[in-house]
């Protein structure tokens, strides 16, 4: 169930409890381990979005899985969703920390596509224009999909730049799907 305003809610409470105990970057670790966690194992998931499973049991259960790889604080934590029921929204929670963690730090993720795989040179030297443009932090990330043909897709925060054979490609066809040269004839 999609749910960003509780998920926010909940991360922002969270994000002012570990800043006052100065254990942000103990959270989010845990916040990233959680997230992979939940990515990775399916039953994990399943086991919180369960109604069938009591409240009790499914805290035994995180707990015996969690125990030693998180902090205190984020057990804690995970113990008040279980007790408000919000268990569920775990998944959306540890995002949504995630997003606050990298405003609090100034960091921007960015993602390039390309249809090849591009060598590390190329890379650096795209993140850093990137950086010489923004004045956060730049963590880059790189994506292959063939389908592109050539060129690339970046993307940074809320803005999408496409410069892909791909697209060129779907605005031709358009083109000629809508060409306003040849009459309909019907």
């Amino acid at each position: 169930m999609q749910n960003p305003r509780l998920a926010s809610r909940y991360a922002k409470s969270l994000v002012d409890l570990v800043v006052e105990k100065d254990q942000l970057e103990v959270v989010q670790q845990d916040m990233l381990f959680l997230q992979r966690l939940l990515k990775s194992n399916p039953d994990v998931a399943a086991l919180l979005r369960s109604p069938i499973i009591k409240a009790d049991k499914k805290q035994k259960i995180l707990l015996a899985i969690l125990e030693g790889k998180i902090s205190t604080v984020t057990v804690g934590f995970i113990n008040l969703l279980v007790a408000k029921g919000r268990e569920s929204n775990l998944q959306e929670i540890a995002v949504a920390f995630t997003k606050q963690y990298d405003l609090l730090k100034h960091i921007s993720k960015v993602k390039i596509t390309t249809a090849a795989p591009l060598d590390p040179a190329t890379l650096n030297s795209i993140k850093e224009k990137v950086a010489s443009e923004i004045t956060d932090t730049v963590e880059l990330e790189a994506a292959v999909n063939e389908a592109l043909i050539g060129g690339f897709v970046l993307e940074a925060g809320d803005k999408l730049f496409d410069a892909s054979i791909l697209r060129d490609l779907q605005d031709i066809k358009k083109q000629f799907n809508e060409n306003i040269y040849v009459s309909d004839i019907r």
